[in-house]
């Protein structure tokens, strides 16, 4: 769906390339904190007038989400545009970037162990499809390279993946993308899983090399709906954890989410649960959406603050919290 992700973690490594013992939990829990995206329609373009992000409205719920509710992550959209201020090709922005900074920043004081730092421009830019007529490989590995240096499909990725590697991010998880919104349960039926299986490092291994995925509970998949009519288990996620152990690969879902109600609370709590059942292939979940949404969003897990305290969503205090404390 995107451009590959860099995710900055406090874990030296997380070797991919043999299988892991079965733990009793995913590694990471956590949720996107969204607003530096906002203006960018799925066709890459956007609008500068929503292209800025309102810093103070993230912090105190990062600090909340990882002090009270004991989650580790949090995945950080941004538009390409906005980091370099709609020069394609150029150099990060002072200002623009220096805002999405303050986030990440805020992300890494929190005493979360996971920032994913993610491109959210559904590996497009105004319109064109990246190495496909549109920007080059070679202009994406460059923006990368650069978050690459400041924080010390197929053949796109792997231009991502060595440019960010010979930028000397060499322990960073870097989370590969699939076609058709990178969706679990067409992961491997739209070959997007053989792909990226080709995608190495630049010494030919596969270490911290994780596949990205998303996938959400409503009747049509798009995350528009406040009602959920499924668990994605015999559908998506058990299919795809047999081809990542016959693969010795890992997974984490980084996009899925529902309404506030009860019928999302059933099927989202049983799909985290299998996650945690089966944490020797996927290392985590980041829900969809806390940070500059209104309260009315359907899929709104941005906290309401009162006073010094903070007072969770449903699905985030039922599902997300709930599922990653084993309540």
């Amino acid at each position: 769906m995107k451009a590959s992700l860099l995710a900055l973690t406090s874990l030296a490594t997380l070797a991919v390339s043999s299988p892991t013992p079965r733990a009793s939990k995913v590694q990471y829990a956590g949720v996107n904190i969204a607003g530096f995206d906002f203006g960018c329609t799925i066709d890459g373009r956007t609008t500068e007038s929503r292209g800025k992000y309102l810093l103070t409205m993230a912090r105190g719920p990062m600090n909340h989400f990882v002090k009270d509710d004991s989650l580790n992550a949090f995945r950080l959209p941004v538009g390409w545009q906005f980091l370099v201020n709609g020069q394609l090709g150029g150099q990060l922005n002072f200002n623009n970037a220096g805002q999405y900074d303050r986030l990440v920043q805020g992300c890494l004081n929190s005493g979360a162990a996971l920032c994913i730092l993610d491109i959210h421009n559904y590996t497009r830019w105004n319109g064109q499809i990246i190495g496909q007529g549109g920007p080059s490989n070679a202009q994406l590995a460059n923006v990368w390279k650069q978050l690459a240096t400041k924080y010390a499909w197929a053949a796109t990725v792997q231009a991502v993946v060595t440019a960010i590697r010979n930028a000397g991010a060499a322990n960073y998880l870097i989370l590969l993308p699939g076609n058709g919104f990178t969706s679990a349960e067409s992961f491997v039926s739209s070959g997007s899983g053989a792909a990226l299986a080709a995608v190495t490092n630049p010494d030919g291994s596969n270490s911290n090399l994780i596949m990205d995925v998303h996938k959400y509970l409503d009747s049509d998949n798009s995350g528009t709906h406040t009602e959920c009519v499924k668990d994605n288990i015999s559908n998506a996620f058990q299919p795809l954890a047999d081809w990542l152990r016959s693969n010795n690969r890992q997974a984490i879902l980084t996009e899925t989410g529902g309404g506030n109600t009860q019928s999302c609370q059933q099927y989202m709590c049983s799909q985290l649960k299998y996650l945690n059942q089966n944490a020797d292939v996927y290392i985590g979940h980041t829900g969809w959406a806390a940070g500059g949404f209104a309260s009315s969003y359907e899929l709104n897990e941005t906290p309401t603050q009162n006073g010094n305290s903070w007072s969770d969503t449903s699905l985030v205090k039922s599902c997300i919290v709930g599922v990653w404390k084993g309540q």
